[in-house]
C-alpha cells in the first residue's frame, strides 16, 4: 500500500526530550510532534516513545507526554538504533503493525539508524519529515535523503493526518482537523 492506514500503523517518536529540544534553533518539532500524537490518540493509533540516556538528556516534553495514546510506553535507551535495545523489536512486532510511522531527533542518527532497521525488519517505514529535527540543516538534509535512499517514505503531518481519516466522513475528521487549523 502507498498510503497511510489508521489500523495498520504504529507510531515510534525518538527522543524528542528537554535538553535536546533545547539544543534546536525552534522547536517546531515539538508542536508537530504533539499534533501526530494527538491524532494517534484520537483514532486509537498506538505508540512507542523512545528517551536516550533520560538521566542526561532529560525526558520527553511534558507537551507532546500530555498527549499520547492511553498504554503508550516510554523507553529508555542508550543505543542510536532503538531496535537494538533488549524486547524492542519484539516490543513493536507484539503491535501487528506494517507501518511504523517514525519522527524525532536527532534525523540522522537516533531516527535514521531505527528507521534503516525496521526497513530491513520488513517494515513499511513512514517518516514524517516536518517533525524530525537536527541541530545541523545540513545533517538533517543527509539524514532525510538517506531514509529515503533506503526505502523509507518521506511524509509530512498533514499528508500522515489525512492518510489516516481517508475522508470527511470519519467519525474523528473534525476533531483531527482542529489540530491543524
Amino acid at each position: 500500500m502507498n498510503t497511510l492506514s489508521a489500523e495498520n500503523s504504529l507510531l515510534l517518536i525518538i527522543d524528542i526530550q528537554e535538553r535536546l529540544v533545547a539544543a534546536l534553533d525552534k522547536d517546531i518539532v515539538v508542536s508537530k510532534a504533539v499534533k501526530v500524537a494527538s491524532a494517534a490518540k484520537a483514532l486509537g493509533i498506538p505508540a512507542i516513545v523512545t528517551e536516550q540516556y533520560p538521566k542526561g538528556l532529560g525526558h520527553t516534553v511534558p507537551q507532546l507526554a500530555e498527549v499520547l495514546p492511553e498504554g503508550t510506553e516510554i523507553i529508555e535507551k542508550t543505543n542510536f538504533n532503538a531496535l537494538l535495545e533488549d524486547g524492542m523489536a519484539e516490543k513493536i512486532n507484539s503491535f501487528g503493525k506494517k507501518q511504523i510511522v517514525i519522527f524525532g531527533i536527532e534525523t540522522h542518527i537516533c531516527v535514521h539508524q531505527t528507521a534503516a532497521a525496521l526497513l530491513e525488519a520488513g517494515y513499511e517505514v513512514y517518516v514524517i519529515k516536518d517533525a524530525c529535527a537536527s541541530r545541523n540543516k545540513y545533517e538533517f538534509k543527509q539524514g532525510i535523503d538517506i531514509m529515503q535512499a533506503n526505502g523509507a517514505k518521506i511524509s509530512c503531518v498533514e499528508i500522515a493526518l489525512f492518510e489516516w481519516l481517508k475522508g470527511a466522513k470519519n467519525p474523528k475528521f473534525k476533531e483531527v482537523q482542529a489540530l491543524i487549523k
